[in-house]
């Protein structure tokens, strides 16, 4: 019986479910924007909050606690500069979940997580051919 034990467990090992979710926060944090499915989304709604609240502490122990979970130093410090300033005033509900349809292979539902009030220029920038030819053109 799993009384009392919240969270889904994915059909796969903890560690893998920690590595996920570990590498799913940083890509949060970082883009401010990702496509997973549904239940993913709603359980890494649970990681990137703890996180973004670490970084409005501002204090060495939670600067310490995000970067032994967080994947990457960039974004350590953008959590505890950029969003720990944007977020100051808000007391929670850092993210918002979107539906967005069924994937084509196997049917899930899927969702985009996004931060509120997120930065725009955050995200990655889509390669084209006209984009890489503009680059070239540049140089």
């Amino acid at each position: 019986m799993r009384h009392l034990k919240d969270g889904r467990r994915f059909g796969i090992t903890t560690a893998h479910r920690t590595a996920m979710f570990r590498n799913m926060v940083t890509s949060l944090l970082r883009y401010e924007r990702i496509t997973t499915t549904l239940a993913r989304a709603k359980e890494l709604r649970r990681y990137a909050e703890k996180m973004i609240t670490l970084g409005k502490h501002g204090d060495l122990a939670s600067r310490r606690k995000a970067a032994g979970y967080l994947q990457e130093k960039g974004v350590v410090s953008k959590t505890f500069t950029t969003l720990a300033k944007r977020y100051a005033e808000r007391k929670g509900g850092y993210t918002r979940i979107y539906r967005a349809g069924l994937r084509n292979g196997d049917n899930a539902p899927m969702a985009i997580i996004e931060l509120v009030d997120r930065d725009l220029a955050a995200e990655p920038k889509r390669r084209t051919k006209r984009v890489e030819e503009a680059e070239a053109a540049a140089k």
